[in-house]
Formats: C-alpha cells, sequence, structure tokens
C-alpha cells in the first residue's frame, strides 16, 4: 500500500474516504463504506451511495428506479362508438345497416361515458360524439325506410309510362 499523502488537515492525516480511512471506501467490489453501507463513502454524518445489491432481477435498492408506469387509459369504446356513428350517419343510404351501426354506435359510445366517468378512459368527448352521430344515422336511416315504404308503388306503371301519359323508358320506342 503507497504511503498515504499529506492532506489538507495536515501530514499524516488523511482525507475522507482515502484508502486506509477506517470505515472509509477500501477499494474493489463489495467495500463497504461508513456505517457499514456498500458503494461509495459518505460525508461524515452521511451514509454513502449504497451499491445494487441484485435483491431480485429487476429490482435495485429502495428508492431507485422508476416508478411503475400507469395503466394506459381504455379509449377503445368510445373511438368504437365514433367510428360506428360516422359510418351510420354518412352511410345512411344502406337505411338496414346504417340503423344497426346507429344501435352499436349509442351502446359502445354508453360504456365508454360510464369507463371515463370512472376515471378508466380520457375521451368522453369522443364517446358522447358517437351516440350523437349513432342517434342521427338511426334518424336519417328510419326516415329513408318510411320514404321508401310510404312512397306509391303505382307512381309508374310497369312499362315505365306515367299516368298523364308521358313516358320515362330507357329504352327506345318506335312509333308506327
Amino acid at each position: 500500500m503507497p504511503p498515504p499523502p499529506i492532506g489538507p488537515e495536515g501530514p499524516g492525516q488523511v482525507p475522507y474516504g482515502y484508502p486506509g480511512y477506517p470505515g472509509g471506501y477500501q477499494g474493489g467490489a463489495g467495500a463497504l463504506g461508513p456505517q457499514g453501507y456498500p458503494g461509495y463513502p459518505g460525508y461524515p454524518g452521511y451514509p454513502g451511495n449504497p451499491a445494487y445489491q441484485g435483491q431480485g432481477q429487476g429490482q435495485g435498492p429502495p428508492g431507485y428506479g422508476w416508478a411503475a408506469m400507469p395503466m394506459a387509459p381504455a379509449n377503445g369504446m368510445g373511438v368504437t362508438a365514433l367510428v360506428l356513428g360516422i359510418i351510420a350517419a354518412a352511410g345512411f343510404c344502406l337505411w338496414p345497416l346504417a340503423i344497426v351501426l346507429g344501435i352499436l354506435a349509442i351502446i359502445f359510445g354508453a360504456i365508454g361515458r360510464g369507463r371515463a366517468k370512472r376515471g378508466e378512459a380520457t375521451n368522453p368527448g369522443q364517446a358522447l360524439a358517437g351516440i350523437i352521430c349513432g342517434v342521427a344515422g338511426i334518424v336519417l336511416g328510419v326516415a329513408l325506410m318510411v320514404v321508401l315504404i310510404v312512397m306509391p308503388d303505382d307512381a309508374f306503371e310497369e312499362d315505365g309510362a306515367s299516368q298523364d301519359g308521358g313516358s320515362y323508358s330507357a329504352s327506345p320506342v318506335v312509333e308506327r
């Protein structure tokens, strides 16, 4: 061991933590610092930086590392409600599909709003928009269904001629 240097405390006085200092850093892995803590020595009266002890796979000493990540919000129901509601409202001309998709949008939107109230989701606005678009799709689909059912079938005859004598047929007619 080399002789200790002359420290600021005077000849023969070694600085804190110098090899050979009682209770200081002794060098090498697993050496004990002041007060029996492994790792680097601290200042007098303070414990040193504890070394990793391998307390388990993926675990360090207490107080070290990042906190666990919070769970991601479950926004799937609100997004699904919005997508189904938009498809129902935009595709109302396919009225049977629009009615079914509108009902599904309302169901998924209600579930999404419930999750948002419990704090499990962060998109209550999307769920509400899905409910609104779903209702609009149902209303438009039912309105188109009523128009198609109520519209009189006898407005045009089988041959394409209307009741007032005018012809609306797309086939060419040769008169003799």
